[in-house]
């Protein structure tokens, strides 16, 4: 029996492109990315740094393994919908315990598959990220702009995210306690500092500096997250008032709120960094690490020169900063993800880092 096209992506450009739908059937307006991993679905969709985007999977065949219950970012994803080629909905793993379509479907994510995305991916690249919709392809295309251009751009993307009350991750043995803001933190993110001996407090995005006090922690860890880091005033704040009182790690939406901080500006990219495949240069060693993605983001070099940053990472691919520090703070940041899952593994020491700062200041 022949299947039917179902589903369609519209682009604000007038594009379209017909598949097959799996997943959540609902139609969804988002911003379209794409990402060139090729394992690591289950972490993609369960990113929140992918709120309000539909990303397009290079690598052809998406679903063949699964979902594995301990493999999860965060414990409700948030991503806005997934496109890719072939959708394989019999998965072979003995891990295996859900179908990525049944994941989907759980959590209202669309997908579509049966797409051209090597033509679609080419047309980001070209044109840059665009706002399109996911939706039922009987849904005309005059119709489906009508909508797009209805619909307004999010600036939430953090306060949808970001844990409402604090919480905490504790460990054996910990040497250290250390205050995570959650702007939408991954949980690989968590047991890379609780294998360091770091019991854990996540608080939401907007607490503030006194609260922060109040814990008295031994370093302030910054998270990844989604949007534009011009939106996270309440972290931006929280940053110039910490800054020198205790250690601070930045990663991705950290590294950018960490910047600002400092008076640097950020702008964003034509299509953005996604994906377990970029060099990065580590300007203190000369060693050059391979690194996963995902941001659209990216600090301005020329205003970083102005502050007390200095730049200790670039990427290879189009020298955009990757990582700064402030060494009189103990503040450092970068724009890759070191913990990374299901890799590489080249930047964990970055982990490491964090730990040797709080030794240094007075941690046990």
């Amino acid at each position: 029996m022949e299947r039917i096209m179902n589903k369609k992506i519209v682009l604000e450009d007038g594009s379209s492109y017909l598949g097959y739908g799996f997943g959540s059937e609902e139609s969804r307006v988002c911003e379209i990315v794409f990402n060139t991993s090729m394992v690591g679905y289950q972490e993609i969709i369960s990113d929140p740094s992918y709120t309000y985007q539909a990303v397009v999977m290079s690598y052809p065949l998406i679903g063949n393994y699964g979902i594995a219950d301990e493999d999860f970012e965060t414990r409700v994803p948030t991503i806005g919908a997934l496109i890719v080629r072939e959708y394989n909905d019999i998965p072979s793993n003995f891990r295996s315990t859900k179908t990525l379509s049944e994941v989907m479907e759980e959590y209202k994510i669309p997908g579509i598959s049966g797409i051209d995305t090597r033509k679609l991916i080419r047309s980001i690249r070209d044109l840059g990220s665009r706002r399109c919709i996911i939706t039922d392809a009987s849904v005309s295309d005059s119709e489906a702009l009508q909508i797009i251009s209805q619909t307004p751009v999010p600036h939430d993307a953090v306060a949808s995210v970001s844990c409402k009350k604090k919480w905490y991750s504790r460990t054996a043995n910990a040497r250290f306690n250390v205050v995570a803001v959650d702007c939408g933190i991954k949980l690989n993110i968590i047991r890379s500092l609780k294998k360091r001996g770091c019991n854990i407090t996540v608080v939401p995005y907007c607490t503030t500096a006194a609260e922060i006090e109040e814990i008295n922690p031994d370093g302030v860890f910054l998270s990844n997250g989604p949007g534009d880091p011009e939106d996270v005033t309440e972290v931006i704040e929280l940053v110039k008032q910490i800054k020198g009182k205790y250690p601070i790690f930045g990663i991705c939406l950290g590294h950018q709120m960490v910047s600002l901080a400092y008076g640097a500006k950020t702008y964003k990219l034509k299509f953005g960094h996604r994906g377990g495949n970029h060099p990065v240069k580590n300007l203190l060693t000369g060693k050059v690490e391979i690194t996963s993605q995902n941001h659209s983001y990216a600090v301005d070099a020329d205003s970083l020169n102005k502050t007390e940053l200095t730049p200790t990472h670039i990427n290879l691919l189009d020298n955009t900063i990757e990582g700064v520090a402030c060494e009189r703070d103990k503040v450092f940041s970068v724009q890759y993800h070191p913990e990374s899952a299901p890799g590489p593994q080249d930047s964990a020491y970055l982990f490491d880092r964090f730990i040797q700062l709080m030794e240094e200041n007075g941690g046990k």
